[in-house]
């Protein structure tokens, strides 16, 4: 399973589900069991269903119903460095409750 197409397709695994999500989301739509029970499930029929090597399956599931957070994902220039240093300050923190 993976979002980087490009890059695992270059590598030249012999299965690979694709879904065009951002990076780090390739199990899913966060905190979205059914996405992510469904892109588990297409990544596994790949085992049954992948007629040779190098096999791409793409994912039928969508990220957001227009294209734009393409452009968007991982922009930070509309944020202040303030705001950036806030939002990295959350993710430590989640990250450290995670670990304990």
């Amino acid at each position: 399973m993976g979002c980087a197409r490009d890059i695992v397709e270059h590598a030249g695994v012999a299965r690979f589900y694709w879904s065009n999500f951002p990076l780090g989301h390739s199990a899913g739509k966060p905190h979205d069991r059914t996405s992510q029970e469904a892109t588990l499930r297409g990544a596994l029929e790949l085992f049954d269903t992948a007629t040779g090597s190098r096999t791409t399956q793409v994912s039928p599931q969508k990220w957001s119903t227009d294209d734009a957070w393409q452009q968007d994902f991982m922009d930070t220039s509309a944020f202040t460095a303030e705001q950036l240093a806030k939002m990295k300050a959350e993710h430590e923190l989640a990250r450290a409750v995670k670990k304990r």
